[in-house]
C-alpha cells in the first residue's frame, strides 16, 4: 500500500484513480508545519464544504436522470427507438459529410467506367460471335444440322391427327428414313 502512495507521489502528473485525492496527485502536499492551525481550520472547513457541494450535485444529477426517465416513459420514448433516432441522425451526419459525398462520387465513376467497359466487351462478343455465324464452316455446319433435323422430323403431310396422338407414325417415319447421310459425307476420324 505504501508503495502505491510513493509512486503517485514520484510521478505527479499521473491521473488520479477513483476515490483518489487528485490535488495530492498534481500538487505535493505541503508540509503540515507550513499551515498555521487558523489556516489548517479553514482549509479543512473548506473540504467539507466542497465534498458537501459534490454530494449534493451528485443526488440532484440522479433525481434528474430518473425525472427524465419517467418523462420518457410517459411519453412512449423507449431505449429501442433512441437508438433508432441515433442511429438515423448518425447514419445522416455520414451521409452530408465531405469524405462520404467524395467516396460516393468516386465509387458512382468507376461504376460507370465498369459499366462502360462491359458495354464494350459485349458488343466485341458478340460482333466475334456473329463473325463465326457468318464464318463458311459454321453455315456448313448449320445446313448440315438443318438437313438432319428435317430428315429426323416427320412430314405433315404423311400423318393424321389419329397417329400424332397415338405416336405410332413418329416411329414409323423415323423406321423409313435412309441411313444418316452426315455419317456417308463425312468420314469420322
Amino acid at each position: 500500500m505504501e508503495d502505491t502512495e510513493t509512486g503517485s507521489q514520484q510521478h505527479p502528473d499521473s491521473v488520479p484513480e477513483v476515490g483518489e485525492d487528485a490535488v495530492t496527485t498534481v500538487n505535493p502536499a505541503p508540509p503540515t508545519s507550513a499551515l498555521t492551525e487558523e489556516e489548517r481550520q479553514e482549509l479543512q472547513e473548506e473540504l467539507f464544504k466542497v465534498e458537501d457541494e459534490i454530494q449534493t450535485l451528485s443526488q440532484v444529477l440522479a433525481a434528474k436522470e430518473k425525472q427524465l426517465a419517467d418523462i420518457k416513459r410517459k411519453l412512449g420514448i423507449t431505449p429501442l427507438n433512441e437508438l433508432k433516432q441515433n442511429i438515423t441522425k448518425t447514419w445522416q451526419e455520414v451521409t452530408t459529410s465531405i469524405a462520404y459525398r467524395r467516396t460516393s462520387e468516386t465509387l458512382s465513376q468507376a461504376g460507370l467506367k465498369a459499366t462502360t467497359a462491359f458495354s464494350t466487351m459485349g458488343s466485341a462478343i458478340s460482333r466475334k460471335l456473329e463473325d463465326v455465324r457468318n464464318a463458311p464452316t459454321f453455315k456448313s455446319f448449320e445446313e448440315k444440322v438443318e438437313t438432319l433435323k428435317t430428315k429426323m422430323s416427320p412430314s405433315t403431310s404423311t400423318s393424321n391427327a389419329g397417329d400424332l396422338d397415338s405416336g405410332t407414325s413418329t416411329v414409323e417415319s423415323l423406321n423409313d428414313q435412309p441411313e444418316d447421310p452426315l455419317a456417308q459425307q463425312t468420314p469420322m476420324h
